[in-house]
């Protein structure tokens, strides 16, 4: 079988990859077979090393496959219209009902609560945004939380507390394991062998139970967020350290902040003021924290071992977490660097900085984007921009914000349109050979000593086009034979 991506990607001849013990340790035509060793024939399928999304928020995603699908609804009322539909299907009750996946960003009005209580009655309902920024709940939904009548949705810092005590009057909640090991094996039938978790309240100590339960194939990075630091200063560990013994596949992250909001709560942190935003309560966005303080963070973080990954998404906030990464001495990623000023991309590539971003979101953010950025949209997204600075990408999805699928991600980072539409600012698309390297954490070739995590496909995803549109459409339909993590299938049709 090719080995792929890389120098030799597409030799005449297949050859075969012996993993002992994890890793790749031999590469060569014919190797022979050794007693009890298992053998999987390839037929001369195309390999390339393990797939890994940086940025997940696995139970999340896991379990707003199990709630009122809200994506793509153009307004508050399709929205509560697909809430009484869905209530109108299930028993009458009092039981806490949850949606997920509106986008009021580009909405002509905003949700308000009286909308909802209108289809909703007593019957507690939270619909959370397609970004996870913020929350619209109904009147009963607010009472359940203790929470004082108000007009709108929650955001930012109030809606993330939220949230969390949402979580504990939801069953699938309180217990999302069957959900994440439906999650997990779709991730891995789609060759996906590793995911960053920055799930919500920290995910540092979640992975022990999961593992005891069965949860053992895929490879994670855990984090935590700042207000669980001490506590998790206390165990003694470090960024890299296993974090479930016996079990090398889960090890500790990063510290993970979110420095500012997001495009579609309109609260990402900018220099301008968005386009006719006067009307909102910060014109400009916000921070969610004051620069001293995010840098007091990080710098405790380093401290104690850890490496940061900082969410920014307006230019404001990935200048001021530049700031942060050089006062502070950090190392790390910068989560998504979404809308970027030009003076600091060579900034980020100085700074050793992994910019860890999502390209399906240019699919999603299009439309939004330049009715609230306008001409700043050239900005945005500068994949291109930051690869031919010397900025290390990693791809994720950030899923649920997208779907957890790499191909996905593949297809929007080389063809920059989900629709007939022109590639939107295709000047910042990247080719699938660089979009593949930074999707695979760093594994850029399967080689001698490589990780045995192995991706076995029927057909070649480097296959040239000439048309971007064209590849997009190949990578989607993009057939997994199978999926190896450290020498162990975890996904096969073969």
């Amino acid at each position: 079988m090719p080995v792929g991506p890389g120098a030799d990607a597409h030799q005449d001849d297949p050859v075969d990859l012996r993993i002992q013990r994890g890793r790749v340790t031999e590469v060569g035509q014919g190797l022979p077979t050794y007693a009890a060793e298992q053998v999987i024939e390839a037929g001369g399928r195309w390999a390339i090393p393990g797939l890994w999304d940086a940025h997940t928020h696995p139970a999340m995603w896991a379990l707003t496959r199990r709630r009122i699908d809200l994506i793509g609804a153009g307004g508050p009322q399709e929205t509560v219209t697909r809430v009484r539909k869905h209530l109108d299907g299930i028993p009458a009750g009092d039981g806490l009902v949850l949606g997920y996946g509106y986008r009021s960003g580009d909405w002509s009005s905003q949700p308000t609560v009286a909308e909802l209580d209108a289809v909703t009655g007593a019957r507690p309902v939270a619909l959370a945004s397609g970004d996870g920024h913020n929350g619209w709940l109904n009147s009963a939904a607010l009472a359940l939380l203790g929470l004082p009548s108000r007009a709108g949705a929650l955001a930012e810092e109030e809606w993330y507390a939220a949230y969390t005590r949402l979580e504990a009057h939801d069953p699938d909640s309180v217990d999302p394991i069957e959900a994440l090991r439906v999650a997990l094996d779709a991730a891995h039938a789609k060759g996906v062998v590793g995911i960053v978790d920055f799930e919500f309240g920290s995910s540092f100590d979640s992975w022990g139970e999961r593992v005891a339960r069965g949860l053992d194939t895929m490879r994670v990075r855990a984090s935590v967020y700042p207000e669980r630091l001490e506590e998790f200063a206390a165990l003694g560990l470090r960024t890299g350290d296993v974090l479930v013994p016996g079990h090398e596949l889960v090890t500790m992250g990063s510290l993970k902040v979110i420095s500012d909001g997001s495009l579609n709560t309109l609260t990402a942190w900018c220099c301008q003021p968005y386009v006719g935003g006067e009307h909102l309560e910060h014109p400009h966005g916000r921070p969610n924290y004051p620069p001293d303080e995010l840098v007091r963070i990080m710098r405790r973080a380093k401290e104690i071992g850890l490496t940061a990954a900082i969410h920014a998404i307006g230019d404001r906030a990935v200048s001021a977490t530049l700031d942060a990464f050089e006062a502070s001495g950090q190392s790390g990623a910068m989560e998504h660097a979404q809308l970027i000023a030009w003076e600091d991309v060579p900034r980020l590539a100085a700074a050793g900085i992994t910019a860890s971003v999502q390209p399906s979101q240019t699919w999603d953010d299009r439309d939004v984007s330049q009715r609230w950025w306008g001409d700043r949209t050239e900005r945005l997204f500068a994949f291109r921009a930051m690869a031919d600075a010397g900025v290390p990408l990693a791809m994720g999805s950030d899923a649920p914000v997208s779907p957890l699928d790499p191909w996905l991600t593949l297809a929007g980072a080389v063809h920059r349109s989900a629709d007939e539409r022109e590639p939107w600012h295709p000047e910042q698309s990247l080719t699938i050979e660089e979009a593949l390297g930074a999707s695979t954490d760093g594994q850029g070739t399967l080689g001698v000593g490589s990780r045995g995590d192995v991706v076995l496909l029927d057909a070649d995803p480097l296959q040239e086009f000439d048309d971007t549109g064209e590849q997009a459409a190949h990578l989607l339909a993009m057939p997994v034979a199978a999926t190896v993590v450290a020498g162990r299938v975890v996904h096969s049709t073969l």
